[in-house]
């Protein structure tokens, strides 16, 4: 993979798990901020083809 796919997948990472934390916390603000990222982060990540719908699952 390639340096700028694995930053993709890296940004939809931590967009879903700062939406995980906002929905937690219960801020709606920060809710609405990271539901944005994270469609933002999914759309560039679809955009150059990489598949985001399932999230990535550590080998080992």
């Amino acid at each position: 993979m390639n340096e700028v796919a694995e930053a993709l997948l890296a940004r939809v990472r931590v967009a879903r798990a700062a939406l995980t934390a906002a929905m937690s916390a219960g801020d709606a603000y920060e809710v609405a901020v990271a539901q944005d990222e994270l469609e933002d982060a999914v759309r560039l990540a679809r955009r150059h083809g990489l598949d985001v719908d399932e999230p990535e699952r550590e080998e080992g």
